[in-house]
């Protein structure tokens, strides 16, 4: 046929065909990656499997007509026959009998009103999960996704046969369920085997194995039910229509073997796609606060403080939206198959599809399709799911939302589902509210037959007024607030074996919360309430999202908090969003104190946050203990200016206002709050939030000659981590060899000695196990953190005589910025400068912070290996500023010792702020700017385009300005980009520093803009996006010159120019919307 084009594929191996594009573990990431790659469709061939996968909505609308297409039973469903035949699932459709005798049978036995009638047991099974979770308690982690799994296993046998597997109530998985997984994973895997299943000979005795247990307890369900004497007729459930209806068309009832198939279909089928959906809901709600608290405000609303009933159900119209946009956005069946009905068939008008392809409609990409959702339509937005515009899209767009398949062939059970994660989710968002147990968690996938979240943990926390008791006199229609229930236990509670019946003073009780990232203001949490007791308190500490709606009242309230870019840390997003909501006095009896973290250089946002959550609390009716007070990272130190708030102003105001202990005037030596001890076995320690990753490459790229040396790292990601173009790569340092010796040789320890540490209070050193000294000093502490004025006070005394004391007191002092701050003097620099200073171990590891990630801008897209991921960065050394030795990087400095072979532990940032490629890379242009560094993004950027060319896509222009030095010295991956343009996928424009005469004159980026401004004004108006990588110094000039050129635009197009105001007005329109930054320093 004229007009027809080939079907797009990778590089094929002979016999294996593509199988080596693919991540048998993750193979959906292999999916994603082919098309994003290859576009609307591609194919693959799998060891001959034939697959076309379609990404786009039109071309699966076209292959949803079953008057030409029918559902495909390939691969591991295929697989899964052996266990379940020709049950709903897996028949082959109107060809085997069987399955038009059971759809018949069971269209009625899931019909409106028999799912109305299981709402009860939907709801009994829904309530042990919230007494479980009540009864564990608001500090203790949940894995979600296993109890969802166990509320919908249970959920189905319960409510389709009338059989409890009473998940809950045993410390075991019941054999059923262990089997069933594994016959499931044996299905998946064995679509994907190399070799013939002869080779697999113990995997198929154990899959058949499996089959017996899963079929024989199914057959023992069915005989049950014909032995009870009540069972066959007195149950109006799925079994019973299964025993008793006669289809109408055959006349015939269900066999015994079609009743089994059926009933394992339900248990697999009916429990996983639902358990997965309601973790990826709690996922994204917790990932979106403003979506959390219309929820949560709309099953407020709707059931209040009564039993939720079945009514409700219909009501919670926002919670529907939510779901479907969680199943648009994360369908735990990712992909449907189809094939074509009888010949071959074109579809888009030019693709063919012969008899034997299997098609694969490719839900993960067709779900954000920008021509059914628009522009923003890779963003969570359950309002566009909301009846009305559902609605809509459905009738303009049929099949554009799919996530139960298609057709006569859809879900049977979409309305039991659907029931059942309404009511799990209202009921539980009714009485409880949630945090991420690791705030910083990044989405990761586990997959078998479905997709879920892996390693997803939540802590539950009773919303106020709530006890277990009452939550069950609740659920049970019993309850009524404010009768019966009493002051919840709190996550703030703390726990003190003391108390005035003894004869001791009880302590009074102090709430320590912190929102941070970094780690920054954690650490000053920690630091805050493990000086809590030698001031007469008992404290707590939390992230603030622990704090929404139940800010105590009972005691007095710290919160130090950050902002990044005007917006909370992840910790307390959840929280600022309930807080700016409240519109009356509800904090009337809450006692406060505010901290701030922040860096001046963000004028805009500077302090946002913490200046919120301070005047929201007091105009929601909370009192202030002290006023509000922060620091600034940019020219102050943040831990002096931190210790000082807290000698002087905090703990004074604290003791005189809540009968707290003063401290004494007592000079000698202050206690520790750490104790340690020296032993010689070996253990190890494990991270979180990180990951082992593989180093493949690392080299130099500028030699140093001209500014410092710049470096290339390429590592292996680890096993189903996945990024995108501007996403970051944060790396845990290790303190550079030379450093760690330092502390061991002035404490007289030997490389082999081990510590156990025993902590009084809060901290982030591993306690309670013995491990190596060098291990602690390399991995847990930074050894390189400017002294506080606290630090070295501490210092002081341990001083031998009266005149080093006076010494120390003064740099602690007056002598502070000159003496130390600005020659960055560490505790390690101040103990060597003195080595008559007799400071105990235990003191020293106490005056550290913590390590920390550093975050890195990935320079390399997933396109070319989804698995690798490199960064570029610039080594840090430099002549110390106190004359002596040199200023070594940490991280900088780690990475660089780094070679192909080594470990190094990784996690990868999700960019925020809109640093991202746009969706419609063919219509919108890119201009991007960089200096140094800075380049990495756009070496992402540039990467990606240059494969999407190399596989046939349309681009955009895309314009890059970068700024170096010089053009033989820092002119950084100088060869790929020359390639890359002569490509088409960028124009480059250069700046360079130190020759400007090879730039057209131009020194810095900015000079160059303005140079070639003619050119962008033509791109801007087709709606270029713009985006800047570098210093605050080099944001700042483009933004300056940037504006220069929106003036002189402005007074082309429309006569006259901007004004100062106006121009700050249009810049704010376009930030992260067409103005993205990435500024580091």
């Amino acid at each position: 046929m004229s007009g027809e084009i080939e079907i797009p594929e990778p590089s094929r191996i002979p016999v294996l065909g593509h199988v080596t594009e693919i991540d048998t573990e993750y193979s959906l990431g292999s999916f994603v990656h082919l098309a994003n790659k290859f576009g609307p469709i591609y194919k693959l061939d799998l060891l001959g499997q034939k697959l076309v996968f379609l990404n786009t909505h039109e071309l699966i609308n076209e292959c949803c007509d079953d008057k030409r297409f029918k559902k495909s039973i390939e691969g591991d469903l295929n697989e899964l026959r052996e266990a379940v035949h020709d049950g709903l699932f897996t028949s082959k459709g109107v060809e085997e009998e069987n399955w038009g005798v059971a759809h018949r049978v069971l269209m009625s036995a899931f019909g409106p009103l028999a799912i109305r009638d299981m709402f009860d047991p939907m709801h009994d099974v829904a309530g042990q999960l919230a007494m479980k979770w009540a009864r564990h308690g608001p500090s203790t982690p949940i894995h979600i996704g296993e109890d969802m799994t166990r509320l919908a296993m249970d959920t189905v046998a319960l409510c389709t046969m009338g059989y409890r597997f009473n998940s809950y109530y045993r410390e075991d998985t019941h054999p059923f369920i262990t089997a069933m997984y594994a016959v499931m994973k044996e299905a998946g895997d064995k679509s994907f085997r190399v070799l013939p299943q002869v080779f697999y000979k113990k995997q198929d005795k154990k899959m058949k194995a499996n089959i017996k247990l899963l079929r024989s307890t199914a057959k023992e369900v069915l005989d049950a039910r014909r032995l009870d004497p009540n069972g066959a007729t007195g149950r109006k459930d799925v079994l019973t229509a299964m025993l008793n209806t006669v289809d109408p068309v055959t006349g015939r009832k269900m066999t015994d073997d079609s009743i089994v198939d059926n009933l394992i279909t339900f248990l697999v089928a009916g429990h996983e796609t639902t358990a997965a959906t309601l973790t990826f809901t709690m996922y994204w709600l917790l990932k979106r606060p403003e979506v959390y608290r219309k929820v949560q405000e709309e099953v407020d609303n709707t059931v209040a403080n009564g039993p939720l009933r079945v009514e409700h159900v219909a009501k919670l119209k926002y919670l529907t939206a939510v779901i479907r946009e969680v199943l648009r956005h994360s369908a735990p069946i990712y992909a449907f198959g189809r094939e074509v009905l009888k010949g071959e068939e074109v579809i888009g008008g030019k693709y063919r599809i012969k008899p034997g392809d299997q098609i694969l409609c490719f839900l993960a990409k067709s779900h954000l399709d920008p021509k059914v959702y628009g522009d923003d339509a890779e963003e969570f937005k359950p309002e566009r799911m909301l009846d009305e515009n559902f609605d809509r899209l459905m009738k303009e767009f049929p099949n554009c939302w799919s996530p139960f398949g298609t057709g006569m062939r859809g879900c049977i059970g979409r309305a039991f589902a659907w029931q059942e994660m309404v009511l799990a989710l209202a009921l539980l968002l009714q009485n409880f509210n949630f945090v991420m147990h690791n705030p910083n968690y990044d989405l990761k996938i586990s997959q078998t037959l479905t997709i879920k979240p892996k390693d997803l943990y939540v802590r539950a926390i009773l919303r106020e007024g709530l006890t277990p008791s009452s939550l069950e006199a609740r659920m049970a229609g019993s309850y009524s607030a404010g009768h019966g229930a009493q002051p919840k236990t709190t996550a703030h509670e703390a726990t003190d074996g003391s108390s005035e019946a003894n004869g001791i003073k009880e302590k009074a009780k102090l709430a320590v919360f912190y929102g941070s990232n970094s780690g920054t203001c954690e650490f000053m949490a920690q630091r805050l309430a493990s000086d809590a007791a030698s001031h007469g308190f008992s404290a707590t500490v939390d992230t603030l999202d622990t704090a929404r709606e139940s800010l105590p009242a009972d005691r007095p309230v710290v919160i130090i908090t950050s902002s990044y870019e005007g917006e909370p840390p992840h910790n307390a997003a959840l929280f600022v969003d309930w807080l700016t909501n409240l519109k009356g006095k509800e904090l009337k009896n809450v006692k406060y104190a505010v901290y701030g973290c922040g860096h001046a250089d963000w004028v805009k946002t500077h302090q946002r946050i913490p200046k919120l959550v301070d005047a929201s609390i007091e105009e929601r009716g909370g009192h202030r203990i002290v006023p509000f007070a922060s620091t600034d990272a940019k020219d102050r130190d943040m831990f002096s200016d931190f210790e000082a708030w807290e000698d002087d102003t905090l703990w004074p105001a604290l003791v005189k206002q809540f009968d707290g202990q003063p401290e004494g005037e007592d000079s000698s030596i202050p206690e520790a709050g750490l104790s340690v001890s020296f032993s010689t076995p070996r253990t190890s320690t494990l991270r979180q939030d990180v990951r082992d990753a593989l180093v493949l490459d690392s080299r130099p790229l500028a030699n140093g000659d001209l500014g410092p040396v710049k470096r290339h790292l390429e590592v292996q990601l680890p096993s189903n981590v996945r990024y995108t173009a501007g996403d970051y790569m944060a790396v845990l340092p290790h303190n550079p060899k030379d450093t760690v010796a330092r502390v061991m040789r002035h404490f007289h320890l030997t490389w082999d000695s081990h510590v156990t540490i025993k902590a009084a209070g809060p901290t982030t050193l591993p306690t309670d196990a013995s491990i190596p000294v060098s291990d602690v000093l390399s991995s847990y502490v930074e050894l390189c953190q400017t002294a506080s004025r606290r630090n070295i006070s501490t210092l002081s005394q341990f001083a031998k005589d009266e005149e080093l004391r006076r010494k120390l007191q003064y740099l602690a002092t007056d002598g502070y910025d000159v003496g130390v701050k600005n020659k960055r003097l560490s505790v390690l620099d101040i103990a060597e400068h003195f080595p008559s200073l007799a400071i105990p171990f235990n003191h020293f590891l106490l005056m550290l912070p913590p390590m920390r990630v550093r975050q890195y801008s990935i320079s390399s897209s997933p396109l070319v290996e989804p698995g690798v991921a490199t960064i570029t960065y610039g080594v840090l050394d430099e002549p110390a500023l106190s004359g002596q030795g040199r200023h070594i990087g940490v991280t900088s400095s780690y990475l660089s010792s780094l070679a192909a072979g080594d470990r190094i532990q990784v996690s990868i940032r999700v960019a925020q702020g809109g640093f991202k490629l746009p969706i419609d890379v063919d219509k919108t242009p890119l201009l991007c700017v960089a200096a140094g560094t800075g380049l990495a993004p756009f070496r992402a950027f540039i990467q990606e385009r240059a494969t999407l060319l190399s596989n046939g896509r349309q681009l955009a222009p895309a314009i890059l300005f970068f700024g170096c030095r010089h053009p033989l010295a820092d002119d950084l991956y100088r060869d790929e980009f020359d390639k890359w343009e002569a490509a088409g996928a960028v124009k480059m424009y250069r700046a360079y520093s130190r020759k400007p005469d090879a730039s057209s004159g131009c020194k810095y980026v900015q000079d160059r803009i303005w140079r070639e401004r003619e050119m962008l004004y033509d791109l801007w108006d087709q709606g270029a996006r713009v985006y800047v990588c570098g210093s605050n110094k080099v944001a700042e000039g483009v933004k300056d010159v940037l504006l220069r050129a929106a003036r002189e635009k402005s007074e082309i197009d429309d006569g006259k120019p901007m004004t100062e105001e106006e121009l700050e007005e249009w810049f704010n329109g376009i930030r992260n919307e067409r103005y993205a930054t990435d500024v580091f320093d």
